[in-house]
């Protein structure tokens, strides 16, 4: 065994809040555009939320989105928890990267690149191109219900691989990733860690998955969630056990992925169930994170309800989508870009008292940050 080196308290120091001043400045541009105060509902929170991210005023439009896509297989899929076969996520990258999936397609009509990363799928890596498979931690994560899901080195390995997708965005000058998951098995592992961290009971966060599952399949889905979390109440008060406990690699690797996207002021449409869990865990690692983040949906699953809601985080849309890979997020998507174009285009009065432009200082300009960060290597 080799010693830790992965100190989450950093996460605290590093992480700071978006530009408040910036906020307040840009809520004083939208009252001199002549438009009634809630004309433009939310359009108005998120533009002057992605001007506190952006570090200027006006806002810049978001020209650079990434969808980024973290892929597993879970081990408690052999419980027949959920409506795809256990080690079957493969299948799932596979039709992804062919376009044949809900979230590529509206990629694809967006425009928007997408990039998956195999944290721990069951297949050989050779499937799949070098760029997919090459943070790969293991082969598919252990049984969450009877073992932990990575031993300590694993759980490590996969939040800096995270840490390390986050800086390759923000370096590459990704404006804003829209975050999604390909799993089996991903949701009881994301009912688990929301039920831990909210103090809930299983029945209270067991739904249905990505797909309709039976009655039965709810109720060893609701078994698997109740013996995961006798594992994960002893380990809370450390993040990374706990991950390691009952997270699997794909959901360590979007933790450590939405900690250093925080660090790197890269703003982040969280999708479902899964990302949510990761976003919680993320906030009781740094409680100033959630505000880099919008929920772009609510789907049908309670623990995500649960989770938004420890987060102080309202959905963008409710649509009610549960087919995962990060399509509820893409939905969102095109009210942030308009809210960024209405809140830089919308005229204002008295243009002589507007100072316009790069604020330096606070701000930065985008995903390629020079702000601290932690090393992901």
């Amino acid at each position: 065994m080799t010693d830790r080196t992965l100190d989450l308290d950093d996460f605290s120091d590093l992480i700071e809040r978006p530009h408040g001043g910036l906020r307040r400045d840009a809520e004083e541009r939208r009252a001199r555009t002549g438009l009634p105060p809630e004309a433009l509902g939310r359009l108005d929170e998120l533009g002057e939320w992605l001007t506190a991210a952006q570090g200027r005023l006006p806002v810049q439009p978001v020209r650079q989105p990434r969808l980024v896509v973290f892929a597993g297989d879970h081990g408690v899929a052999s419980l027949d928890v959920s409506s795809h076969r256990a080690g079957s996520a493969h299948t799932l990258v596979r039709e992804a990267l062919e376009g044949t999936t809900p979230a590529a397609i509206l990629a694809s009509r967006l425009e928007v690149p997408v990039r998956v990363v195999d944290m721990a799928l069951d297949c050989d890596p050779e499937e799949f191109p070098a760029e997919v498979t090459r943070h790969r931690v293991r082969r598919s994560s252990g049984r969450l219900d009877i073992e932990d899901t990575l031993t300590a080195q694993e759980a490590e390995a996969a939040f800096r691989a995270g840490m390390a997708v986050a800086d390759e965005e923000a370096d590459a000058g990704t404006d804003l990733v829209v975050l999604g998951d390909l799993s089996v098995g991903g949701t009881t592992a994301a009912g688990t860690l929301i039920a831990a961290l909210c103090g809930t009971d299983a029945s209270v966060v067991t739904g249905r998955g990505g797909g309709e599952i039976d009655d039965l399949a709810w109720m060893r889905k609701c078994a698997a969630i109740r013996d995961g979390l006798r594992r994960a109440r002893p380990v809370l008060g450390d993040q990374l056990e706990l991950l390691a406990a009952v997270a699997g690699a794909d959901l360590t690797a979007m933790t450590g992925f939405l900690l250093q996207s925080a660090v790197r002021r890269t703003p982040v449409v969280l999708d479902g169930v899964v990302s949510a869990a990761c976003a919680l865990v993320a906030q009781r690692v740094a409680f100033r994170a959630p505000d880099w983040w919008v929920a772009g949906h609510a789907g049908s699953e309670p623990a995500q309800a649960k989770a938004l809601d420890r987060m102080a985080l309202d959905p963008l849309l409710e649509q009610r989508v549960e087919v995962g890979g990060g399509t509820g997020a893409l939905l969102a998507l095109p009210l942030v870009q308009a809210a960024a174009e209405l809140a830089a285009g919308l005229p204002v009065r008295d243009d002589g008292d507007e100072k316009d432009g790069d604020t330096g200082g606070d701000g930065d300009d985008g995903g390629g940050s020079d702000s601290p960060a932690l090393d992901a290597t």
